[in-house]
């Protein structure tokens, strides 16, 4: 097993967690830090939609929670459906915490790999806000 197909095969395990009684849509995710350290994650919904957690989101602020500021690998995998990818929000997590690469599944299940560029081009991060004090 090569290791983006292991990484999405623990992404899986991290959806059987979800909590996803709403869409019944279980995405589970690990995130390797630069450090090699490992967390996972999976999507908790609320009924008040915009409380939701997506599984992405989860495992980079358990990392964040455990001193984590630059993350290496992020996989994510769902169990319902065929193939995802994050949302624009954790794009945009992901490039505060300077991911690089991003493994998700085709239609078939099958790991593909990407650089948050191909994900988030023309992204903005912490560079853009400039110095106020200047």
């Amino acid at each position: 097993m090569t290791e983006p197909q292991r990484l999405i095969a623990e992404a899986r395990e991290a959806a059987e967690q979800s909590y996803s009684p709403y869409s019944h849509f279980r995405v589970g995710a690990v995130v390797i830090a630069a450090d090699g350290s490992k967390y996972t994650g999976c999507n908790v919904e609320n009924a008040a939609y915009n409380h939701t957690i997506c599984a992405e989101a989860n495992a980079i602020t358990t990392a964040a929670a455990n001193g984590v500021r630059e993350v290496d690998t992020v996989a994510v995998a769902c169990l319902d459906g065929v193939g995802c990818t994050p949302c624009g929000t954790c794009r945009q997590m992901m490039r505060e915490f300077k991911v690089r690469r991003v493994i998700v599944t085709n239609e078939a299940g099958e790991p593909v790999e990407y650089t948050l560029d191909d994900l988030l081009p023309h992204s903005f991060g912490p560079e853009d806000l400039g110095r106020v004090d200047q």
